[in-house]
């Protein structure tokens, strides 16, 4: 008896130690014993990331993160098998936390609070908080928004955004909440919301991939400026990260960026052949001349 239960401690001692080393395992060591990749992409984060359907997904940054591996094929000489998780505003951040997610190719803003919990590859995209509105909307700015219903997708931060506007006190507007991105847009095109307040790059790929983007606009002052960046697992010693980090430096030095930029954001984009319109701000081309992971904090100082 004292046998077997001496057997049954030793088997349990040997499973909770496998799964500390499997927790502790940095996101480069799993990367490299399993020969796969788990990518974060969204289903309508714009041109940034979206999906074609039959577990399809393209973008921006889906397309930069496809270099990144790539790169690290090359390094590690091996092809790595590439699995697709889509994730939300909502559970992105504990996703790549728990390792279930190795590299999320979204639409994430780097923030001080956030990097408490993850960390954020060099800023690829800085992005302008908006409001979009039907077209024949007389809503021009932050002012007539008093008592309207404004969507925003749950998980986000862009309606404390609009809250904390020095132009937006004492205006009351009622929030309503999509469940994603393309919820949130829907809620503006049925009517059942007077505006959708969210970054402008997403705004603007959701109206070019609309039934009639002509029925819409983006309107109003910007709300906030954030840079927008690659979110992996925060870990110490960051070898993923500075993977990830040289990778698209790499992509910064000799342009392939930039021309990844035009493609995505002023030539048509896949499925419709629509453009989404957005020129490089000043703000992105400053990030791509000086890499660094700084979080929004750092732009609200300038």
């Amino acid at each position: 008896m004292k046998h077997k239960k001496l057997i049954q401690v030793i088997l349990f001692s040997s499973a909770l130690v496998s799964v500390v080393c499997s927790t502790q395992a940095g996101t480069m060591e799993k990367i490299t014993e399993s020969k796969t990749i788990t990518m974060g992409v969204r289903d309508s984060s714009g041109a940034l990331s979206y999906t074609l359907g039959d577990g399809k997904y393209t973008g921006f940054h889906v397309e930069i993160c496809k270099r990144v591996i790539t790169d690290l094929e090359k390094k590690l000489k091996t092809s790595l098998k590439v699995e697709y998780q889509p994730v939300t505003s909502q559970n992105r951040i504990p996703l790549v936390q728990n390792g279930t997610v190795d590299i999320e190719c979204g639409s994430t803003t780097n923030n001080a609070t956030r990097q408490k919990d993850v960390s954020f590859a060099v800023t690829t995209y800085v992005e302008e908080v908006r409001i979009a509105v039907k077209a024949d909307s007389n809503i021009t700015s932050i002012s007539q928004l008093a008592n309207k219903k404004v969507a925003t997708t749950t998980g986000t931060t862009s309606v404390q955004l609009l809250r904390k506007n020095e132009r937006a006190n004492g205006i009351n507007f009622d929030e309503v909440f999509g469940k994603d991105h393309a919820d949130s847009f829907l809620l503006l095109e049925s009517g059942r919301a007077d505006a959708f307040v969210m970054d402008g790059s997403i705004l603007a790929g959701n109206i070019a991939n609309a039934k009639n983007p002509k029925d819409f606009k983006i309107v109003g002052e910007v709300l906030s400026v954030e840079p927008i960046a690659i979110m992996v697992r925060k870990e110490s010693p960051a070898l993923f990260k500075t993977e990830v980090d040289n990778s698209i430096k790499a992509m910064m030095k000799d342009g392939t960026i930039a021309r990844m930029y035009k493609q995505w954001f002023q030539e048509p984009i896949p499925p419709k052949g629509n453009r989404v319109g957005l020129d490089l701000s000043e703000n992105t081309k400053n990030a791509w001349a000086n890499p660094n992971d700084n979080p929004a904090e750092d732009y609200v100082k300038k």
